[in-house]
């Protein structure tokens, strides 16, 4: 029998990830001092894929599938979001807007299976574009327009990746990942020859200290082969309604965390976006598991957004 709820250990090790995720946008800042983005993500995805292929035995899924998750991931989701935390949105306000990706998620499949949008995710909707039409009127040095749109760009292009992943439900997420990284560095290395050029890679690289390269091995180590390993592990041992709410502790840890760490300033506009952005996805996630019982002897379904 799957479990409905999670047990203390699985709670705190879906906690860890989490706080893993979350506090991930401020190691990205710090990597993106030596580092151009293009170049961080692609020394990111090559080290997912090398030399872990020579040791996972690769996924019985199909080529094509493996290429589109690695490209929407790789390319479009980090690719993307790399550029814009370089300058162009702060780590805190990009891990709060990359959340899009459940928003895009839902309205994907929906136009995929031409469902309509039901009542509570309209409502989720409307509380989430409330809070980021917030951020877009409050551009400075926090958010800038252009920085907006990529997170939000990376937020579809994550979108978009999992729903290559949900046709594949019962893969090894782990070798999942690590497969697909193969198809993600070519073109972020393309990417950075062409957009950084050769110089400015070759004197990011030189200039990368310890600490830089410590955070290029925790994009690989900590948020791919950790984070994506365990949240597959809990996906397999409960239903996704009861592991996915979890997610909503992204943001809060990376907020925390950006300002804790880098001095990043929380005024009321700030929290009052956050405040809607998380509204809307804690009611599109939580409303299936809030609703009143039916009746005994109907089968109740309940889903992640």
């Amino acid at each position: 029998m799957v479990p409905a709820r999670l047990s203390w250990p699985h709670a705190l090790l879906a906690i860890a990830v989490t706080a893993v995720w979350g506090t991930n946008f401020v190691v990205i800042r710090w990597a993106l001092d030596d580092l151009p983005p293009f170049t961080l993500a692609a020394l990111r995805f090559t080290f997912a894929a090398l030399p872990a292929i020579a040791f996972v035995r690769r996924p019985a899924e199909p080529w094509r599938d493996l290429a589109a998750y690695g490209l929407l991931i790789g390319a479009g989701q980090f690719g993307l979001l790399f550029l814009a935390m370089d300058g162009r949105i702060s780590p805190g306000l990009a891990s709060l807007v990359v959340q899009a990706q459940v928003f895009f998620t839902v309205g994907l499949a929906m136009l995929m299976s031409r469902e309509a949008l039901r009542g509570f995710q309209w409502a989720a909707l409307a509380l989430g574009a409330a809070g980021l039409v917030l951020i877009g009127l409050r551009t400075d040095g926090d958010a800038t327009l252009p920085g907006l749109a990529l997170v939000l760009l990376a937020a579809f292009c994550w979108a978009g990746g999992n729903l290559v992943a949900r046709r594949h439900p019962q893969a090894s997420m782990l070798a999942f990942v690590i497969w697909s990284s193969l198809f993600s560095a070519p073109p972020l290395i393309l990417l950075a020859l062409v957009a950084e050029g050769p110089a400015a890679i070759a004197h990011g690289i030189r200039a990368a200290d310890l600490w830089t390269w410590a955070a290029v091995a925790w994009q690989t180590v900590g948020n791919t082969l950790f984070g994506y390993t365990a949240w597959g592990y809990l996906l397999a041992r409960h239903p996704a309604a009861v592991v996915s709410p979890m997610a909503l502790l992204v943001p809060v840890f990376g907020m925390s965390a950006s300002a804790l760490l880098l001095g990043e300033g929380m005024p009321a506009w700030k929290l009052l976006a956050a405040l809607l952005v998380l509204a809307g996805l804690a009611l599109n996630t939580l409303w299936p598991l809030l609703r009143p019982a039916r009746p005994a002897g109907v089968a109740q379904r309940s889903g992640a957004g």
